[in-house]
Formats: structure tokens, sequence, C-alpha cells
């Protein structure tokens, strides 16, 4: 076979090659978002409403992680008690009223405040094999409603539940006073250690619905995205 024929069959063949390949990523990337799709829509605690007096949390989202955001201290619960941070004032000079917490990849929860902050390679670590949790832990003052801020009233149980589940969450310590936290990309939040492993398929997202169903609220079996946990919330008051 002439120099010229091999060369073009060896380009040939390599072009099929990276073609299967780039079709096989996004045949995985479609398949994952149809299966997100159709795992956040079917429910759990089917048939659940909110009560019309009781504790009231919200469920937040910036579009990529959500949360979940909680009076700072009720008769129920002072998670005071819990983070340290949370005694400090927030910038304003206010003390805060409310606490947000969130579950997700160490590096991204304290480096990654925006797409550009993402590096390649942090990127391909999350989307294979993941990385070690931990909580990022906000102070809230009186904070408002709207799309992406629902809030939701919970009876005093099932708000008893919700916040096992969160300190389920967290390693075991002798004195939470002497739990250590680190810094974020955002002042208003501290980083604490918890327990489990952030992967593709355990994501920040699913942490939280996992959470609100301990509690009792309907929401999707499998939500690794944003949307999946907040289609399940509806939009209320901006303040309860």
């Amino acid at each position: 076979m002439p120099a010229d024929a091999r060369q073009m069959r060896a380009i040939r063949l390599l072009g099929w090659t990276l073609g299967s390949l780039i079709g096989a990523v996004a045949l995985l990337i479609a398949g994952f978002f149809l299966a997100a799709w159709a795992g956040s829509s079917i429910p759990r605690n089917a048939g659940w409403s909110e009560t019309e007096t009781g504790i009231p949390i919200m469920v937040e989202s910036n579009g990529v992680h959500t949360g979940i955001v909680m009076p700072i201290a009720t008769p129920v619960k002072d998670w005071r008690e819990t983070f340290p941070s949370t005694t400090e004032p927030i910038k304003s000079g206010m003390r805060p009223t409310h606490v947000s917490v969130g579950w997700g990849d160490r590096e991204v929860y304290r480096t990654v405040a925006t797409w550009s902050d993402l590096k390649p390679g942090t990127a391909l670590r999350i989307a294979t094999r993941g990385g070690p949790a931990v909580m990022r832990v906000a102070r809230y003052y009186r904070p408002a409603g709207g799309p992406n801020h629902r809030w939701i009233i919970l009876r005093e149980a099932e708000y008893a539940r919700l916040v096992a589940a969160v300190e389920a969450g967290l390693p075991p310590i002798a004195d939470p006073k002497n739990r250590v936290s680190l810094t974020s990309f955002d002042p208003r939040a501290r980083i604490y250690d918890s327990t489990g492993h952030y992967t593709p398929f355990y994501s920040c997202n699913q942490w939280v619905a996992d959470a609100l169903a301990e509690a009792g609220i309907e929401i999707g079996l499998w939500s690794p995205l944003a949307g999946g946990v907040m289609k399940w919330i509806p939009q209320g008051a901006a303040q309860p």
C-alpha cells in the first residue's frame, strides 16, 4: 500500500475514533440529564402539604447548588451550639437571624465563586471520582423570599427531623464549640468538615433533597441537579 494511502487511512481511523469517543461522551451526558429529570420526578412523601403555622424554612438555589435556610434559634434547635461561626455578626454588624446549610465538594465550596474559577482539573475530578465533602454554613439576616429563595412552613416534628438529618452529616465531636471551620470565597460562610463523599451521583442537591425527605417533605427520589429540587418547592410569600 502506498505511503499516502496508509496516511489517509490512519487519518480516517483517527477521525472515526475521535468521533466515536465524542459521541459516547455526549450520549453519557445526555443520559445523565435524562436520568436526573426522571429521577427527580419520582416523588417521595407524596401528598405532603405544608402547615399554615409552624417553623418557616427556606430552600435556596443559585442555579447550581441548593441549600436549606433555617432560623438561627428555635425551641427545637439553636444552631449557634453546633456551628461556632454563627455567633458572629454579619458584615452590616447585625446578628444573624438565619443559617444557610449546604453540603458539597471541599475545593468547590472553598474556592469556586463563579464558573470562571472552576479549573479544568477540578471539573474532571468532580465529574469522575468526586471528592471529600464539607458543609457550607452561611449567616443571613432576615432573608427575603423570591424565585430562587422559597419559604415553606414545617410542623415542629418535621423540623426536628430536618435538624437531625443535617446533624447526621457532621462528624461526632465532644464539644461543638471546638468545631473547626475554614474560610470560603463567600465572607458570609464558613466551611465545616462533613461525613460522606461528593460524587456526580450524590451531589449537593441530592443531600438537600434527602434532608428534606427525612423531614417528610415531598421531594424527588434522585435530584443531582438544582432544578430537580426546586421544582418541588412552591413559590410562596416573600417573608412568612
